[in-house]
């Protein structure tokens, strides 16, 4: 069993706001999370998917009015945007009336329209959270595989299959689903093979400075076709787009941001990419580990944290930069050997930007300084350094 740990974090923002909205990816787990919040009180839940569930919402304001005393959880929301309105004056009814939390849980699939629909409808009103797939802490607490999870991802029905075979063929299925139903649902028009193309382009070059230009080539599309469909695959949570680190250093700097396919298991599959063997044995294991400490470690970042990469012409280099408030700015390297050692580039950034601490992530479990107050550490353990979110 794998408890998330946002759980609380979750029914806090419920005690505090009439509404909340739970993002992340499809099958990250939103509404298995919503069901058991919703057991520790009464609740109502409502499939927007499904057609029973719309057509009782066919008078929304008369049939969510006659559950005004219920949490009502809303799943795929952004089926029904004209839903929005609706609820502002529910919201807005029960705060005259005294109710001013706990009244809407509203999953969403894709950021896309669910944030320009809430911000304009519910501004002052909802509160947002993202809810990614199983992220390392919670995997090593529940299971404690930490080289399965970043095999399969974190995506429960991937991560829990009972074997690697059925698991590639979970996610092969969900990116199908993803490029066939889910996008064109959402109303681009973008072909669903050049799309896969896309994105499996993505995964070889995981972490890798962005080269639009380069890239539509490959496509036989413009640059500004290709800055559109990554922003597609950022808004649906798929994709993260890390910018570079701005520093007043007088330097050089790579202003490219780097991009990386967040789900590892995705990276894997979109390569090809089935067993731990697979994987070790391929070109992209070193900047596949890599993508997935960054998104881990982002995961467990408090919301109020700025994050890039330093990197400069003359090979200054810092994997990831991290600052969570006043002389808390600190540099991380990242390395999959068990005798981690940055390179000379790293010690020419730290010169440059002069971090208050300075660690070197590793797949150990052991803390231990190495020179210089370079740190080297266990993902789990640079995770809760970060500290819970708020």
């Amino acid at each position: 069993m794998i408890e998330r740990r946002h759980r609380p974090a979750i029914e806090n923002l419920l005690q505090r706001h009439p509404a909340v909205a739970l993002l992340g990816p499809r099958q990250s787990g939103k509404t298995t999370l919503a069901l058991e919040i919703g057991e520790s009180r009464q609740s109502i839940y409502l499939d927007l998917e499904s057609p029973s569930d719309l057509a009782k919402l066919a008078e929304p304001e008369l049939y969510l009015a006659a559950h005004e005393d219920k949490l009502v959880i809303l799943d795929e929301v952004q089926r029904a945007p004209d839903l929005f309105k609706v609820l502002r004056g529910l919201i807005d009814a029960g705060r005259r009336r005294g109710r001013r939390s706990d009244r809407f849980l509203l999953l969403g699939s894709a950021s896309i329209e669910l944030l320009k629909q809430s911000s304009e409808t519910l501004a002052g009103r909802i509160a947002m959270f993202e809810l990614t797939p199983f992220d390392a802490q919670e995997v090593v607490k529940g299971i404690g595989d930490m080289d399965r999870h970043w095999l399969r991802g974190g995506f429960p029905d991937s991560f829990l299959a009972p074997d690697d075979r059925d698991s590639a063929e979970w996610r092969q299925a969900f990116i199908r689903t993803y490029l066939e139903r889910d996008i064109p649902q959402l109303g681009p028009r973008v072909p669903a093979e050049t799309l896969r193309r896309f994105w499996t382009m993505l995964a070889h070059e995981q972490g890798g400075l962005l080269n639009a230009a380069r890239i539509g080539q490959g496509l036989g599309v413009a640059g500004v076709t290709v800055a559109r469909y990554l922003d597609l695959l950022v808004d649906l949570l798929l994709v993260r787009r890390l910018t570079p680190w701005m520093s007043n250093t007088g330097k050089r700097m790579v202003k490219s941001p780097r991009i990386f396919v967040r789900d590892s298991g995705i990276v894997h599959t979109l390569l090809g990419l089935e067993t731990m063997e697979d994987l070790l044995g391929h070109p992209v294991a070193g900047s596949s580990w890599e993508g997935y400490v960054i998104e881990n470690l982002l995961v467990a970042a408090p919301d109020n944290a700025q994050a890039g990469f330093y990197r400069t012409s003359a090979g200054a280099e810092v994997d990831l930069i991290l600052s969570t408030g006043p002389g808390r700015l600190w540099a991380i390297e990242i390395k999959r050997s068990l005798s981690p050692q940055p390179s000379k580039g790293f010690w020419l950034a730290c010169d440059d930007i002069k971090p208050d601490a300075r660690f070197v992530v590793y797949p150990g479990t052991e803390r231990y300084p190495l020179k210089d107050g370079l740190e080297a550490i266990g993902l789990t353990e640079m995770m809760a350094l970060l500290g819970p979110r708020p």
